[in-house]
């Protein structure tokens, strides 16, 4: 199988273009166990999981992505970005604006090209849609109609203020003083498979650095610790403007452990969401 290995601000996945290479084609049931074989950084490339990028019915282009456990997401930011990237840079897509289908529902995605004899990608902005707030959408338990700011919870023997938002897949985020005090590691898992969270959810946590910026941390469900999560930086930035902690419709800068990412709640409920992604390598993977 021939892949392309690709990160957005570190968040690393192995791309496997099955647009027109059969070869990248396998039977339903053996993506989960290559994704964790994919992932493993002892035997396998070693990434945060895979995308396929598909042909699609509804859209320009479908990607499917399997995180390192082998479980399938509705949507990740970070490697929308890479697929975009992809898709424009090897003439795939023609425009610079097309639409990509994920779990999560079709995107749209507009890419910056970068003025020199390559003609390459340099930043992509994806309208990631209107954030998902009542419960029942996230899910999460409780009143369906409801939504969840602010709200007190416990997760083992601690008790977290959460504000839950859906940017696609489920992210529970929580506001602190210093992101780099927090134990995510510990409380990760933990918040991740609360019964509070019938599907998982991504944990965020968040520092209010100025009216313009934050800084974010993550658990993702299915891969732990990341360097970086595009819907989760939404979903934070979604959570702060709730909370009246960030002014409304301003574009706000959100330091992630691999880089920055620029996020809007524009006028019309959508999120857009502006970053970088980058080639690693290109090779192919023994099966």
């Amino acid at each position: 199988m021939n892949f392309t290995k690709m990160h957005g601000l570190g968040n690393n996945y192995c791309l496997f273009n099955q647009l027109d290479d059969p070869n990248n084609v396998l039977e339903e049931h053996k993506y989960p166990e290559l994704s964790r074989k994919v992932s493993d950084v002892n035997f396998g490339i070693g990434s945060d999981g895979i995308i396929l990028i598909c042909p699609s019915e509804i859209a320009d282009f479908k990607m499917r992505i399997f995180n390192e456990d082998g479980s399938e997401a509705k949507n990740c930011g970070n490697g929308l970005r890479c697929v975009a990237k992809y898709l424009f840079d090897h003439m795939y897509a023609t425009r610079p604006r097309f639409t990509i289908e994920t779990l999560g529902g079709v995107v749209s995605v507009e890419v910056e090209v970068v003025q020199d004899h390559k003609q390459s990608v340099q930043y992509v902005n994806v309208d990631m849609g209107e954030p998902k707030l009542l419960k029942g959408m996230i899910p999460m338990a409780g009143d369906p109609n409801m939504t969840a700011i602010n709200e007190l919870h416990t997760f083992g023997d601690e008790k977290y203020h959460v504000t839950s938002v859906s940017m696609g897949n489920p992210h529970a985020i929580i506001f602190v003083d210093d992101v780099k005090e927090v134990p995510l590691e510990r409380i990760g898992p933990v918040i991740e498979h609360a019964e509070l969270f019938p599907d998982r959810v991504n944990v965020g946590i968040v520092q209010i650095i100025g009216s313009g910026e934050i800084e974010y941390r993550v658990w993702e469900r299915g891969s732990g610790i990341t360097m970086a999560c595009g819907t989760g930086a939404c979903a934070a930035v979604v959570a702060a403007t709730l909370n009246q902690l960030i002014a409304k419709f301003e574009p706000i800068t959100v330091h992630l452990p691999g880089g920055d990412l620029t996020i809007r709640w524009d006028e019309q409920g959508h999120v857009w969401k502006r970053g970088e992604a980058a080639y690693i390598c290109h090779g192919e993977l023994e099966i």
